[in-house]
């Protein structure tokens, strides 16, 4: 099981959480292969920790559908479900629209400056094909608006889903193109005016048509 060496070692207070953010990162990114069996004592090795915080890890990985535990036998990281973006998108599409529109009345002139600097350096690494720079630019846009909504359990829900977007971008799932950066420019004009309604709907169809791409890519 190959595991890389240069990486920060987490800090003994936050063992578990340092070591769930890893693991979550290599299975993300590919480090940590579909099908890999993950060894605790290795894992625990690796990141300067005891095997309890790995043992955590890995059921909390469980829990998101990163992993699959088998007692007694072995721990294996899941597959990549490239169609599971059919069920994916539209939960998240409906939490990003309802954040928008919940954004929409209170949102600072600061924030509107955050979100149209972000496009810009968006738009920068699309054009350039820098689409892992790009996805990360994307991801901090919507978080924008999704704190700016300041509803908890949107950031919670958000967040649990944004971690699988994440992993099939990196399985070449998800296309980010030059209509994501149209789409941002018209919600950035929607939340400044407090237009919700017309913010909400573009945010919606921002994320669905991920999937119309997809399905095109794989007929």
């Amino acid at each position: 099981m190959p595991i890389p060496q240069n990486h920060m070692k987490p800090a003994r207070q936050t063992a578990k959480e340092s070591a769930f953010k890893q693991l979550q990162q290599w299975i993300i990114d590919g480090t940590l292969k579909p099908g890999e069996k993950l060894i605790d004592s290795e894992l625990a090795q690796a990141l300067g920790v005891s095997r309890t915080p790995i043992r955590e890890s890995l059921q909390l990985l469980e829990v998101q559908g990163f992993v699959k535990m088998y007692p007694g036998k072995a721990t294996q990281v899941t597959d990549v479900e490239r169609d599971s973006i059919n069920d994916l998108l539209p939960p998240l599409a409906a939490m990003q629209a309802l954040a928008a529109e919940l954004a929409a009345p209170s949102i600072s002139k600061e924030t509107i400056e955050v979100l149209s600097t972000l496009n810009k350096e968006f738009a920068d690494a699309v054009r350039s094909e820098d689409y892992f720079t790009a996805l990360k630019i994307d991801e901090s846009f919507h978080q924008v608006i999704v704190d700016a909504a300041a509803n908890s359990y949107i950031i919670s829900i958000t967040a649990s889903l944004q971690v699988h977007v994440r992993r099939l971008f990196f399985h070449n799932s998800i296309i980010l193109t030059e209509k994501s950066i149209d789409e941002h420019e018209e919600i950035i004009d929607m939340l400044k005016n407090n237009r919700a309604e017309q913010a909400s709907t573009i945010m919606r169809g921002n994320w669905l048509r991920a999937i119309n791409e997809f399905q095109s890519l794989n007929n």
